[in-house]
């Protein structure tokens, strides 16, 4: 058998692998044991309660207000503009309010996606300025409101604007906020200082579902206008359990309510678009995990901001047109196609440059082209940390404007590196922002030329070894649940796993070990053999993108026949690709 090669790496890997020590009876036990759940909270962890468990929206700070804006604005019959991200949780977030709307029968409203290209993330002045002026508002008549979704909660200069421009403003948003909040009517976003939500860890489209449940309690207080029937809003709740899962928050507390009622709504969902994008994908709808959302949903919405219109996923998620559905399923079907293509060829573009500049050995790279699109440079990021184990800068252009991401390699932080640049050379970057392993950042023009060095300087600085040319050494540890006996691999002990589910952020997926498996069979599989099955024990073992970095100078040991003397780290998986569910070991490592 023979692995795909991949890139000869200057990083030296050094693996290993921990197990954690047994607590409790069963292996259901021992997981939530693991995971800090303690016997007061199991039964809301395994069994989350809608009913128990989803806290009073009027909590979160800023809502009251926010109810009696909007409520004046359908009494009034104002213009109401939904302004959104164009992300991942940004579109979902803005087909909630844009459902809620269409379901009380308003339909003074639009909804307004920035263009990832030629506008970037945020709430921008130029937006307000050219509704301000469409639509004739004026500081005498306050006939417009702004509400928007997973953006805002910093864009302080913007809602200044409007409100002398006669607008008013709702920001609801999940993001930190600065030191002075946006002098908007209402300010909902349970990261306030001054907010005592319970679950400060909602994604935008979990603050728009909040924002959703206040306006319908309070309706039916008040004599139910609205006319929306108990329970309704739940079936927002694909919308929401998208975002959440796309968003990567803390999947513990309301968010696992929203993520595993989320999931429960998209087995069941008519919306056209998704329905025809499961029946595109061959995914089946009603036995949707987390990770066909991350893996098939997620891509798709991002690509459309990323290679065209963000309008064109909004349209996916919201349509009511079945010909529309359909040419949405289609188009962005292509685009994501043609995002990896894209990717592919900038990465072949990357290598050379690499190469032919002999950076190879350089202990963080930072390359650079102004006809590199930006808004896929943080997707080959991820790939080029892989290829060569080092952190990652790359820049590109757009509209004019220089703009890069940013990788870690998993030990350095890359926002302490441009933090660090920020305070010696401020003139540098235009503004960088991220966590620690992924960031994003513009670079003044007259300052690209310094770029690299300024880089490689900080970096040096903050996490360099010294010795230039010295090959480095990164531990790569795994934390595994227990050390399985192939026997134990059965259903029981599936129905035990799949409780846990879903999994993300803050409840990661289990990991087992299993030592010293004879092979029974082993091949290469997909249309390019990029794939590894490894047959043993009755068990079939799956590793897809297999590549011989990932299983250098243990070759050898995979053949058929074999015991492989090492261990093999995985998580249990139930496939329902064949005609009957089959339970196998989808392959993490081999260490």
């Amino acid at each position: 058998m023979i692995l795909k090669s991949s890139k000869v790496k200057k990083t030296k890997k050094v693996k290993n692998y921990s197990v954690r020590e047994w607590s409790g009876d069963t292996i259901l036990d021992h997981l939530l044991n693991s995971r800090g759940v303690s016997s007061s909270e199991k039964e809301a962890f395994l069994n989350p309660d809608y009913d128990k468990h989803v806290h009073d929206p009027f909590l979160m700070a800023g809502m009251e207000d926010a109810v009696k804006r909007i409520n004046k604005a359908i009494e009034n019959n104002e213009k109401i503009v939904i302004y959104g991200d164009f992300d991942a949780d940004g579109i979902p977030a803005s087909v909630v309010l844009h459902d809620f709307f269409k379901k009380v029968a308003y339909h003074n409203f639009v909804n307004y996606i920035p263009h990832r290209h030629k506008e970037g993330f945020g709430f921008h002045l130029h937006v307000i300025e050219g509704l301000a002026e469409e639509n004739k508002v004026d500081v005498n008549h306050k006939g417009m409101l702004v509400i928007t979704v997973d953006c805002g909660i910093t864009d302080v200069l913007t809602v200044k604007r409007a409100t002398e421009l006669g607008i008013d403003v709702i920001i609801t948003d999940h993001h930190l906020p600065d030191k002075e909040l946006p002098p908007a009517v209402a300010v909902v976003d349970p990261k306030r200082l001054d907010c005592n939500y319970p679950d400060k860890m909602l994604c935008g489209a979990g603050v728009a579902y909040k924002l959703v449940q206040a306006l319908i309690f309070n309706d039916r207080l008040n004599g139910n206008k609205f006319d929306i029937k108990e329970g309704w809003e739940k079936w927002l709740l694909d919308m929401v359990g998208i975002a959440t899962l796309s968003d990567m928050v803390p999947l513990v507390n309301e968010n696992r309510v929203f993520a595993k009622f989320g999931l429960m709504v998209l087995r069941k969902t008519q919306r056209l678009g998704l329905v025809k994008l499961f029946r595109a994908l061959k995914v089946s709808q009603k036995d949707l995990v987390e990770e066909d959302i991350t893996f098939l949903i997620t891509p798709r919405i991002n690509a459309a901001s990323r290679m065209a219109d963000p309008r064109d996923a909004f349209l996916l998620l919201s349509t009511t047109d079945s010909l529309e559905a359909e040419s949405m399923v289609k188009h962005l079907n292509s685009i994501n196609d043609e995002r990896k293509v894209v990717v592919a060829k900038m990465s072949k573009e990357i290598h050379k440059v690499i190469r032919e500049l002999k950076l190879d050995d350089d202990e963080i790279l930072v390359v650079g082209n102004p006809d590199w699109s930006p808004t896929l440079l943080g997707l080959v990021s991820t790939t080029l940390v892989k290829d060569y184990g080092v952190p990652v800068f790359l820049w590109g252009r757009s509209e004019g404007v220089i703009k890069g991401s940013c990788r870690s390699d998993g030990v350095c932080n890359v926002v302490d590196i441009m933090r660090d640049i920020q305070e010696k050379h401020p003139h540098v970057f235009l503004n960088a922002g991220g966590h620690s392993f992924a960031g994003g950042y513009s670079v003044n023009a007259d300052s690209i030329h310094e770029f690299r060095d300024r880089i490689k300087e900080s970096y040096s600085t903050l996490f360099g070894t010294g010795e230039s040319g010295a090959p480095l050494e990164k531990t790569i540890s795994y934390v595994t649940d227990a050390i399985l006996q192939t026997e134990q691999v059965t259903w029981n002990t599936w129905n035990q796993i799949e409780r846990m589910m879903p999994y993300g952020e803050g409840n990661p997926k289990p990991l087992f070990a299993f030592k010293d498996v004879k092979i029974d069979n082993i091949k290469m599989f997909g249309k390019q053999k990029e794939h590894l099955e490894i047959s043993f024990a009755g068990l079939k073992a799956i590793a897809f993108f297999a590549d011989a970095e990932m299983y250098e100078d243990i070759e050898s040991e995979l053949q058929k026949g074999n015991t492989v003397r090492r261990t093999v780290l995985g998580n249990l998986e139930k496939s329902t690709f064949t005609y009957s569910p089959v339970l196998r070991i989808r392959i993490v490592d081999i260490i």
